[in-house]
Formats: structure tokens, sequence, C-alpha cells
């Protein structure tokens, strides 16, 4: 009965246990109807299971690594997504071409479609899901919080039927009391959602909301409820069987979002008291239990200052952010979740499921942090190195060096996990890891990340929603340094500096040929000029073996390394202080451009409705003027830095 949390220790790449019974026998060949890390994890599993699988594909994605990683391949149409990975016919004809008895959806695409898995259940094909009474039920806002309040589970006051116009959402608001949230009832992953203040937000609010939850959902429905103020986003893992049994399998903490995405999230949370852990997977399980709930799902909550919780929403799927919860219990949740979809009751009771450690996740995108927390970015891996070498970090990615990050999906590049026997210790490894994460050609939130989990804010587990916009008002700008840190970039920028020009000689002239002068051994000294945003600092540098010995500021610092120019990561000692930093780039001009501290540094040089990723983004004017000419018309594909609209 013992759960093998212990493993999580052992093995760094997965940080979750397979412990499978060969003569328990589940499916000969089950397909994965998704893409990306996501079916790549699913695809780990079933391997360890020894269950031979199918991929399917659109045409862009015709070499991606989940497609190699398969025993099989099948192409379903196009890149968008509504003709490849949602396209239920293509995706049918690939199962019966192949033979597969089984479907794992991921998440996301048909992951909480009852029609797809209705369809499915009609050709004897098994659904690696709940049934479809239970996606239906949960799926829909409105009858999932009935359904809530039926089986005695706390929920937020608010309007429990379908709002029908503007006039009748202000009403309902006065009635509840401001602020108010306006959300799609079918909808999910922060959109065809708004907070509205007052009767005027109101109405703009169901005019956005019903537009969005129209574009990515199509079900313009919303429900209004009381709006939380200055919560936290807490979630309960449940797994139940065909038999009755289900479990909690404790929470996650997910409140640092932006845009009501999730950003950063780990197991346990700092909050809970046991009590409060108890009381929120008891009523987990009770709603699991009231609409007959089998497989892996989740139980959102919100959670305000004094302990009070609230149901949200419950995803019948498996979440984006399932490894944290492998990591403290030791459960593999995709095994799990095939051996229920075959019918075998759950091997664990309550009590067998413990809190063993601490797991973070960070999730890795390719978008640019600078802007509203993060925009997505497209382009190609030109490099590529995930920082598996450091103990006890795991990372799902379907990406390799050579990938394209496309406009047709999202831009997650991969989910960063880190554990450790308390939180500071799975933090400082996530630091390390944030650190000698390589990755080029398109720009990413590292930045991001490693700022959020440095922040005494966020150490102290002093967080909620509100996290990013409180922490940030005006926006992300990067680290800021503080004076020792100056001095440690300037010395360590200065010590790169000389090591590339003393490689530079070495292959250009033998020392006794040089002009210059300057010599490689002992008592040489440069003196430089470093540009740094904020000016522009003398600087002297000598040279001891492979010791750098560096003058800023009036104050002598030492800077050690290896100096391996040809690799992409750097780790340096100054002062005793150990760092990896990367050096990204160097122009013609000397311009030297690092990443140190997890934010990009360049030395020797200056530092209409968009719809991006489903998302809508109101453009608005800077000043007041007339408008001279429109150069994009509705429905257009637009990009970074195109020219849409010219005031006069």
């Amino acid at each position: 009965k013992m759960l093998c949390s212990r493993r999580c220790l052992v093995t760094s790449r997965q940080l979750y246990s397979v412990v499978h019974d060969p003569n328990e026998k589940t499916f000969e060949k089950l397909l994965v109807a998704n893409r990306g890390e996501i079916a790549c994890r699913v695809i780990k599993t079933c391997k360890k299971m020894g269950i031979k699988t199918v991929a399917i594909h659109s045409d862009v994605d015709a070499n991606a690594v989940h497609v190699q990683m398969a025993d099989e391949a099948a192409c379903v149409g196009p890149a968008p997504s509504g003709q490849s990975y949602l396209n239920m016919d293509a995706i049918m004809g690939a199962i019966r071409r192949t033979g597969a008895q089984a479907v794992h959806p991921g998440y996301g695409f048909l992951s909480e479609n009852r029609e797809f898995a209705k369809r499915l259940a009609s050709e004897g094909v098994t659904f690696v899901g709940p049934d479809t009474h239970a996606i239906q039920a949960m799926g829909d806002k409105i009858e999932s919080k009935l359904l809530a309040k039926n089986a005695k589970v706390n929920t937020i006051p608010g309007f429990d039927g379908v709002v029908k116009d503007a006039d009748e959402a202000v009403r309902i608001a006065r009635e509840i009391g401001y602020p108010v949230m306006i959300k799609a009832s079918a909808g999910g992953g922060g959109k065809g959602m708004r907070i509205a203040w007052d009767d005027e937000e109101t109405r703009e609010g169901f005019r956005f909301s019903s537009q969005e939850a129209a574009s990515s959902f199509g079900d313009d429905r919303l429900l209004i409820e009381k709006f939380i103020d200055n919560p936290r986003h807490i979630e309960i893992q449940v797994l139940a069987d065909k038999h009755g049994n289900a479990l909690w399998l404790n929470e996650r903490e997910c409140s640092i979002q932006r845009r009501n995405q999730k950003v950063v999230e780990e197991a346990p949370s700092t909050f809970l008291d046991p009590e409060t852990r108890r009381a929120m997977g008891e009523q987990a399980v009770a709603l699991a239990k009231a609409v007959k709930y089998s497989s892996a799902g989740t139980v959102e909550f919100l959670v305000d200052s004094s302990k009070n919780f609230y149901f949200l929403e419950m995803n019948t799927r498996l979440q984006v952010e399932h490894p944290v919860t492998e990591c403290i219990t030791g459960l593999d949740l995709v095994q799990e979740m095939i051996r229920v979809a075959k019918g075998y009751p759950l091997r664990h009771r309550q009590t067998d499921i413990p809190i063993n450690g601490w797991a973070v996740e960070c999730r890795v995108y390719a978008e640019d942090p600078y802007k509203s927390f993060g925009l997505p970015s497209i382009g190609k891996l030109t490099q590529y190195q995930e920082p598996l070498h450091l103990p006890s970090v795991r990372v799902d990615s379907g990406i390799q060096q050579g990938s394209d990050i496309s406009i047709y999906y999202d831009p997650m590049i991969s989910k960063l996990i880190t554990y450790g026997s308390n939180r500071a210790e799975a933090l400082k490894r996530m630091e390390e890891a944030l650190d000698n994460y390589v990755i080029r050609g398109v720009t990413h939130n590292i930045s991001l990340l490693r700022e959020v989990i440095i922040h005494p804010r966020f150490v102290q587990g002093d967080i909620s929603t509100k996290f990013l916009p409180e922490v940030y008002p005006d926006g992300f700008k990067g680290h800021k340094l503080t004076d020792p840190e100056r001095r440690e970039l300037l010395a360590t920028a200065a010590s790169l500096y000389v090591a590339e020009q003393l490689r530079s000689q070495r292959f250009l002239a033998q020392p006794e040929n040089r002009r210059d002068g300057a010599g490689v051994g002992a008592g040489a000294r440069w003196e430089l000029s470093v540009n740094l945003e904020d000016g522009v600092y003398p600087v002297t540098v000598s040279k001891s073996d492979s010791t750098f010995s560096v003058e800023v500021d009036g104050m002598k610092l030492n800077v050690t390394g290896e100096w391996n120019l040809a690799s992409p990561l750097l780790s340096v000692t100054v002062d005793g202080t150990q760092r990896t930093i990367q050096r990204l780039s160097r122009d013609a001009s000397g311009n030297l451009s690092i990443q140190f501290l997890g934010t990009v540094v360049s030395e020797g040089q200056e530092i209409c409705v968009i719809e991006a990723m489903k998302m809508q983004n109101s453009l608005a004017a800077a000043k007041t003027g007339k408008v001279k000419a429109v150069h994009c018309r509705a429905g257009d594909t637009v990009g970074e830095g195109d020219l849409l609209v010219e005031l006069e």
C-alpha cells in the first residue's frame, strides 16, 4: 500500500513513478488526440505500460517531437486547429485506420468535448476520461454551480441563470453588489471573463465577454457572480474509478496568473492548514461522486484571506500543472487515468496519499514578458538545452532544437518542474534551473519567472491572483540590479570581454608576434569602459591563471570561471558567489549581450481589437485625433509591429 514518492529523489527526469504490473492488461494501442508536451507526456507513460501509441498531427507538425515518439502517426489536416486537432471526422478516421482501442485527449482541444466522447463510445473506443454525463454537467458553469450547491459544496453568491442582456446584467450586478465577475458559461482559460465595478463596466463587460465567448467557444451565454477581491486560486486534484471510489490528492497553489492564466504553480500551498485542506478535499470528492465521476479531475476553488473557500469550476481532464501533484504523491496520473478507463478499481486509499516534499512548476512560454506580462512570440528555436543535468529537475516539453513556435498553437515551450524536501530547496533548484535553461531564437519569459520566484512576497507565501499587477503596477521591467549585483555584472562582463580578446589573440598570432604588447600572463592590465543601461563605468582588469581581478567603483572583485566560450552556459564565481550566466551574442562592434540573473543585459549599447491566441486586446489611442487610414480588415491575422491604424 505504500506509495513510491521516494522515487522522486532518484529520477531527475520524471519525478513520478510508474509501478506497473505487467499482468494487469489495459490496451494494446492508444491514440493521443493532442500535440506538444502533453502528447509526449502521455506517450511516455504508455511506453512504460507496454501500450503502443498513435500520434495525430497537422501538416505543419509532421516532424514534431510527439510524432517522432509515437509508434504510428496520422495527419488529420492543415495547421489551423479547427481543421486538424479539433477535426473529429479526421480523428475518428485515424482511429479506425490504426485500430486504436482507446483515446487520451490530453488537455484543451477535444478533452472536454461531450460530442467527441459520445462518438468514441458509439464505435466501442474507450475515452480516457470521465463519461459524457460528467463532462456535460461540469462543462456548463451554470449547471455545475447548481450541482455543487446540491452536493453541499461552498459556492460564490451569484445569479444561477443565463443573463439575457446588458440591462438584466446591470440589475443582477446591483442585487449581488459590486464588484462582480461576468463570465462565459462554457468558458475556460481566462477567455470571456470581465470584472465590473459599476453599471457602465457591467454593460461593457457584457458586450466584450459575449463576443469573446462566441468566438472562443461558439456559445455566448454568460453568468454573473460576486467577485472575490484578492483571492487565492487553489485547486484540488481528484481521482475516481467506476466502482464508486474517489480520492483527493492534495492541493495545488495556482495564484500567480496573468490575464486569468496560470504562470507558476506549486504543491502543496503555503496557505492551507490540515483542516482546510481536508475540508476542501472532502467537498471536491463529494462533487465528483455527485456526478459519478471517474478518472482524474480537478476542482478549482477561490480562497479568501480568511480561508473561506468557494467552488469555481471542475475541469474534467488532466490539468497542465498535474506534475507538481505527481512529485509530492509519487503517483503517475496518466497511468491512473488509463487504469480507471479500463475498469480497474483504484489501488490506494485516502490514508495512503502523502505530501512528500515540495514541488514548483514554471510555465516557460515563447512570450515577451515586457508586454502585458507576456504576448506571444513566434520563431525557430535556434539553440535549445534543457537543464536536466541538475538534480530533481523535470522538464515536460514537446519541442527540440530546430522546432518552430507557430502562430497556430499555444506558445508554451515547456513546463519546468523542480522538487525539494521543502519549499526553500525546491525554489533554489528552480532558480538554478532557470539560469541553466538555454532558449535561443524566440523571446521567452524566463526573466519574469525568475523574478517571481525570488520576490520577497512570493518567498513568504504572500500571494494572490493579483500578485503580478500589484508587484509590477507599471508592467514587468526585468531585474532591477542592486549595487553589489551591478558591480558583479560589470566585473563578469569585463572578464568575459578580456577572455574573448585573449582567445582572439591566440587565434590571430602567437604571443611573440603581437603588436599590441598586451601579454596574456601575469601583470597584464586592461583599462576598459563598460556601458551599462544607466551609465558608463571605468573598469580595470588584470589576470592571474584563470582568475580575473577586476576593479569597479574603487572595489576589487575576483572573478573565476572555466571560460569555455563555446558553451552557451558559463559558470562564474564572483568573490565566492556562484552565478550561471548566458553569453547570448556579440556583434562586430564588440557589443556583448549577456543573460544575468534571468534578465538580458546589453553591454556597450543603449539599452481596433486584436485577437491574439483567442484573447481580445483593445488598442487605445494615446492622444485625441482623427483616423487617417485603417490598414487591416476584421479577421486579418496581424503580427507584432504591423501598422494597423494611422491617426492624424
